[in-house]
């Protein structure tokens, strides 16, 4: 067994096929079929279920891809150890939101390359937003996440961010749109358009309402949070979302709510993240938290 093998492991479970794995971890697709193969042999267990939709791996999968993973990054922190002089090298797995309109996640990443070239970035959120995202870090699978979920995450280092207060976004001809703020109360009985379950802003929405002893009902559910107003100017429902995150859109007006709801925007991390990603989050500090 050899770390390359457990490489290729993390690179199926993370991406499905053997064909983007291998993309991935820059090989030939025969190349890894044969190293898990090999590993397969050796541990005397199959570790995928293979069939015409991809792959998926199996319950001994699991546990091992696990250990795999633990094996890896203490493999990575072994590395920095030796090279504690030399220019950060490896990559950072980063989970994002899409929609920050006042956070300029292009330029923060363009600084992080401009001073470590050698360290590889890949973003991407996920479809379950901030609860996915904290699970894939605490699974191994991100280094570093965005999240906006209310409550503390036990186990992981977490650095705030931003805090941003909800708006009501309504559509330009809605009655309410003419008042200069707007009650939660107001908008119960109204059709919503909001993230879906599991999203941070969602949970803090509901768990304010829950709080006045109200219920609403979510007709419509997006995983683009960017995309909300421009559904409520089609006239699918109401939404109210933290400043931070509202891209405006014709026909889609915002008003401040007249009960403070505030949102947290905060970077998440395992523990003893490797020096690479330390960087990072050093430099999401200084450049969105301050």
């Amino acid at each position: 067994m050899d770390t390359r093998q457990l490489e290729y492991l993390a690179a199926i479970a993370d991406e499905g096929t053997f064909t983007r794995a291998a993309e991935r971890v820059y090989a030939a697709q025969s190349t890894v079929s044969a190293g898990i193969q090999s590993l397969e042999r050796e541990l005397g267990s199959p570790l995928f279920e293979r069939d015409a939709h991809g792959v998926r791996l199996t319950d001994v999968g699991e546990e091992v891809l696990a250990e795999a993973r633990v094996a890896l990054r203490a493999v990575e922190r072994m590395r920095e150890l030796a090279d504690r002089e030399g220019p950060l090298r490896g990559t950072v797995r980063v989970g994002i939101f899409t929609n920050l309109t006042t956070v300029d996640l292009p330029g923060v990443m363009g600084e992080f390359h401009r001073r470590h070239p050698h360290v590889d970035l890949r973003l991407g959120p996920s479809p379950t937003g901030s609860t996915g995202l904290v699970e894939d870090v605490r699974q191994g699978r991100l280094d570093i996440a965005f999240h906006g979920l209310p409550d503390p995450v036990p186990g992981l280092l977490t650095r705030p961010l931003a805090d941003s207060p909800f708006r009501a976004v309504l559509p330009e001809g809605h009655p309410l749109a003419r008042r200069r703020t707007v009650a939660l109360a107001d908008l119960a009985d109204e059709p919503w358009v909001d993230a879906r379950a599991g999203f941070g802003n969602r949970v803090a929405l509901d768990r304010a309402f829950t709080g006045l002893g109200l219920t609403r009902r979510v007709p419509t559910e997006l995983a683009d949070l960017g995309e909300i107003p421009r559904f409520v100017a089609a006239g699918l429902g109401v939404a109210a979302l933290p400043e931070l995150t509202i891209i405006p859109a014709p026909g889609a007006v915002v008003r401040p709510l007249r009960e403070p709801v505030d949102w947290r925007l905060s970077a998440i991390a395992r523990p003893r993240p490797g020096r690479a990603a330390e960087a990072l989050l050093e430099l999401l500090e200084e450049r969105i938290g301050g």
